[in-house]
């Protein structure tokens, strides 16, 4: 569908959903678990639906027993010997699941939509081949044969953190010791420091080495019951930057402590300039309210926050000076070229912006010739939630293409629009 995004709007309290780094991870420890859990989760979106649905064709049972409250049931004594795993368009399921198959079912299918099956996953197919499993073919969808060994598996670590996390899911519950070796540094090692959390939340420990991690075998997962899931930290970003844009924007329900390397977009809009209030709930819980004030380009080095590159390039169109953000080389191999989408959505506001080779080049405040109304979502969720914020920043009604992309991470989005003065029309 496509939306008209009027300028109205920029100011008010948004209450921020589940995160879905953090409910993947909590959903598949529960469901490998010896005994049930209760996951909060607030708010659903296509990729969390995504994981529960493979581990549900792995045997587990989930059930939502009330609005914010699912049932697990572990796999065990329900394991199926094959399985058909559709990932939808998500890159965690894929990742996450695809080892943790490999060392449970004695044959499995895997497929996805969208640009899923174009991503990379190459090096993570390469590291399981070696280890015991045989595959169809090199892209989804295909079929995987034979069982996933311990040992040791090299990887490169500024690919994708994924590949980390899924092995440090599936290696605990094969019978030998394992090592992931790292041939280079990694990148978004906050998402790998949210994996080693959660996983020693329920009883499996990871030993962080200087070549990258030790797996010990013959581990056991162990839920403590109720385990909820934390705010999400990227969805919060575009929010918090329409905060520092016009403003003041207060969003509740963020966790006090957390691995999310996405929560820096605090401390990144502190730096752009913004007045920036740490608050506490009634229910202890922790939020933050963010004003506007002058705007000043920065250096943004995107290589632990990826993800917040939308947002972040929006917020420098509309501060003073030049913002250069770099090595995020990655981002083109998103839901999206991400380096290009973000450049051609802003470039047809008018914004003075170049995609560089590892990143952007944002002139805030100048203006190219090129000037539009109506903007591409890409099929990207990050691309239409920033493109939003933009026409406020901007001050320019706009429509986009393709707004129901958000259903993969934040269906409630323009809900919570709404609750800060936005208005849209479904065009």
């Amino acid at each position: 569908m496509n939306r008209k995004i009027h300028v109205s709007g920029g100011s008010g309290v948004v209450t921020i959903p589940s995160s879905k780094s953090d409910a993947h991870r909590i959903l598949i420890a529960a469901a490998l678990s010896t005994t049930p859990s209760k996951v909060v989760i607030r708010g659903m979106s296509k990729d969390i639906e995504a994981t529960m649905h493979c581990l549900e064709q792995f045997g587990s049972r989930i059930r939502q027993v009330e609005e914010e409250n699912w049932e697990v049931t572990p796999i065990w004594g329900n394991l199926q010997k094959q399985a058909s795993l559709h990932c939808g368009e998500c890159g965690a399921t894929l990742r996450f699941m695809l080892p943790v198959a490999g060392a449970l079912l004695h044959r499995f299918k895997m497929s996805g939509e969208g640009r899923l099956p174009d991503r990379p996953i190459t090096e993570l197919i390469a590291g399981m081949k070696a280890n015991g499993c045989n595959f169809s073919a090199e892209l989804l969808p295909f079929e995987v044969t034979g069982a996933l060994k311990s040992g040791t598996y090299t990887l490169p670590g500024n690919v994708s953190s994924q590949y980390i996390t899924g092995l440090m899911y599936a290696l605990p519950l094969l019978s030998g010791d394992s090592e992931i070796r790292l041939e280079s540094p990694l990148e978004s090692k906050g998402y790998v420091d949210m994996t080693v959390k959660t996983l020693a939340d329920f009883g499996i420990y990871i030993e962080e080495k200087d070549f990258g991690y030790y797996v010990k075998g013959n581990q056991s997962y162990v839920s403590s019951g109720v385990l909820e899931v934390e705010g999400d930290w990227s969805n919060a970003a575009f929010y918090l930057a329409l905060g520092a844009i016009k403003g003041p924007v207060t969003c509740l329900g963020l966790p006090k402590e957390t691995k999310q390397g996405d929560a820096a977009i605090v401390e990144l809009l502190e730096k752009f300039g913004a007045d920036v209030e740490r608050i506490v709930t009634e229910e202890e819980t922790i939020g933050f309210t963010i004003q506007k004030k002058t705007l000043r380009g920065i250096e943004i080095d995107a290589s632990t926050i990826p993800d917040l590159v939308p947002i972040l390039a929006v917020v420098a169109s509309v501060a003073q000076g030049e913002t250069r953000i770099y090595n995020a080389t990655r981002l083109r191999i998103k839901e999206s070229n991400r380096l290009e989408s973000v450049r051609d959505g802003l470039s047809r506001l008018g914004v003075s912006i170049e995609e560089t080779k590892d990143g952007l080049l944002i002139r805030g405040n100048a203006t190219n010739e090129r000037q539009a109304t109506k903007l591409l979502s890409y099929g990207d969720h990050r691309i239409v939630m920033a493109m939003s914020v933009a026409a406020i920043a901007l001050k320019k009604e706009i429509e986009i293409e393709g707004t129901q992309a958000v259903e993969k991470s934040y269906p409630t989005f323009f809900e919570a629009w709404e609750q800060i003065g936005g208005r849209t029309d479904v065009i």
